[in-house]
């Protein structure tokens, strides 16, 4: 389970949980906007748990990519910023709502994955003794 700052990372990961089945409620009521912004804060609370996990900077848009490129060279998974680089797609169709519909179809469970990935390895997360 997470080890450092136990509280604070819990915190995150039940929002990320809580924002995944929030975005699926959204979609499935035809809210592609809200479902969009919920479905990429899903993504960013679990990169700011896994970031504060490992006492790293997570406070603006710039440093929680840069956690997801950390995270992807500390795992080897390339996976990992492509997850995010989905997630970002929802954020800016949060704005503009020009996501076709197809990409909303495509994109959602890479998204769904990148966050149930996270949240496995935070909680896995063990530091060198």
């Amino acid at each position: 389970m997470a080890t450092t700052g136990d509280d604070a990372v819990a915190k995150c990961l039940d929002q990320a949980i809580d924002f995944l089945a929030q975005a699926d409620r959204e979609f499935d009521a035809g809210d592609r906007r809200q479902g969009s912004e919920k479905l990429y804060g899903a993504a960013t609370q679990v990169v700011i748990a896994a970031a504060k996990q490992r006492g790293w900077q997570y406070r603006s848009h710039r440093a929680t990519k840069n956690a997801v490129v950390r995270l992807e060279t500390e795992y080897q998974d390339p996976l990992l910023v492509a997850g995010f680089l989905a997630a970002e797609k929802f954020h800016k169709n949060f704005f503009h709502d020009e996501m076709e519909d197809y990409e909303i179809v495509a994109d959602r469970p890479i998204v769904h994955r990148f966050v149930n990935r996270l949240v496995a390895l935070v909680n896995d997360y063990a530091p060198d003794a």
